[in-house]
């Protein structure tokens, strides 16, 4: 008897190589079944008759209906039931035996995902929230298991071995090898373990990662899978609030802060924590505004951890000049404007302004400057001085992609008063060049 509870269809997955697949139509969708059934290694043959389809029924595997002629497609379908050949008509699971799940391929492990034709739009969002959170990597892992799958039976002969020994396997920093494009790393790992009867791991490792300059959306997932696997995190103050509830809820956090002149801790000490803490057998993430290696002191801190022989991970983010520029409408170079473009430190060392200004006075070329707000006037001044026109145009972007983001716009000569007045909050970045000229017509967050 049939209830609530019972399913539409049964999923199951088909061995098809080298048998024949027919396909009716020549439809953009017929297109698409044709390109699956062909890459899981069906022998596809394509027809535009119901009648020449099925006359051809006695050799076939599976059918698939998609002409733009519903009684074409009923036919096929009438005719395939009888014989009891696996049918599939598009858009119509009441005429179909089978269904095309939505795949996430990570080949050759294969997530299928359906609705039993009732809403394929809410399969394809449930696929693409899926995609972020399973690693592109993992295939490569499922098939160095596969790999060395018969030498693991042979050392461990009892199933609950095997299965301890997988899981342990399976994550963590073999895992993260292999993720990270190690595979033979992780492949000599592996046979350590197995022929040392290695205990799990359990040294520490340190993930470097780079959160980007505040909106969430724009965390690789790379950083979003290690910021739910870390044990503790160490974060500044360029961490957005939406960033932050991203890590693992029962993660130990430490802020390490940095604002200018007010370090919540020391650099010297930071680098030392992360030792401290990866020694103690830690997942330890050091989450960083923008990117680690752009004027994040990250170079400063995988140095030490190198120096101690300590295994480290860095994921790039997207760096605030990239980000906030995006955002804010202004590309950062252009063909008829600049072709080029430089990121600069804005905070100078003892408040001097000691840059080579004269470098940075190029024609056709965009200046990005980070941590600029309080040196604004001398930033303005000094480039007037070397050379640049005071009515070049001139941009600060304040907390950009982030909801409250503010753009100011005026030239070298207005600039610093503008932002006085309305006394924009940080994190900002500078961004000097004629491609701001552009940020009204481009300005696509109005």
């Amino acid at each position: 008897m049939m209830n609530a509870s019972n399913w539409s269809f049964l999923p199951v997955s088909l061995m098809i190589q080298g048998q024949a697949c027919l396909v009716l139509g020549r439809s953009v969708e017929a297109e698409r079944k044709v390109s699956l059934l062909l890459k899981a290694g069906g022998e596809v043959q394509s027809f535009d008759s119901a009648d020449a389809l099925i006359a051809q029924l006695d050799t076939a595997c599976l059918v698939v209906a998609c002409s733009d002629d519903a009684d074409a497609n009923q036919k096929v379908s009438d005719a395939c039931r009888s014989r009891q050949v696996p049918v599939n008509v598009y858009e119509h699971p009441e005429l179909s035996s089978f269904i095309f799940p939505s795949v996430i391929d990570r080949h050759p492990m294969l997530v299928a995902i359906s609705s039993s034709g009732d809403s394929p739009v809410l399969t394809r969002l449930l696929r693409n929230q899926l995609e972020s959170v399973i690693p592109h990597g993992l295939g490569r892992l499922a098939k160095l298991a596969g790999d060395l799958k018969a030498r693991v039976r042979e050392r461990l002969p009892h199933l609950n071995q095997r299965r301890r020994f997988w899981e342990s396997v399976l994550q963590g920093q073999i895992a993260d090898l292999v993720f990270a494009g190690r595979d033979q790393e992780a492949h000599d790992r592996i046979l350590d373990r197995l022929d040392n009867q290695a205990a799990p791991d359990a040294s520490g490792e340190v993930y470097l990662v780079g959160a980007g300059p505040g909106d969430p959306d724009l965390l690789s997932f790379r950083a979003l899978r290690l910021m739910r696997q870390a044990d503790v995190v160490l974060f500044d103050r360029l961490v957005s609030e939406p960033i932050l509830n991203l890590i693992r809820q029962d993660a130990e956090r430490i802020y390490v802060g940095k604002a200018r002149a007010d370090h919540a801790v020391p650099q010297d000490e930071i680098n030392q924590l992360l030792v401290d803490l990866a020694r103690q057998n830690k997942r330890v993430l050091r989450l960083k505004g923008g990117d680690p290696f752009i004027f994040g002191r990250g170079g400063e801190e995988i140095d030490k951890l190198a120096e101690n022989g300590i295994p480290f991970q860095v994921v790039p983010g997207i760096t605030a000049a990239a980000g906030c520029a995006a955002y804010a409408g202004i590309p950062l170079t252009h063909r008829d404007y600049s072709q080029s473009v430089r990121f600069v430190t804005g905070h100078l060392k003892n408040n001097t302004a000691d840059l080579r200004w004269a470098d940075l006075v190029q024609p056709q070329q965009t200046l990005v400057f980070y941590m600029g707000l309080v040196g604004l006037p001398g930033i303005c001044e000094q480039l007037q001085v070397h050379g640049l026109s005071a009515d070049m145009p001139v941009a600060v972007v304040s907390r950009g992609t982030q909801p409250d983001q503010q753009v100011l716009t005026g030239t070298l000569s207005t600039i610093a008063e503008l932002v006085q007045a309305v006394q924009l909050p940080g994190p900002t970045i500078i961004i000097v060049g004629e491609v701001v000229s552009l940020r009204d017509k481009l300005n696509w967050m109005k």
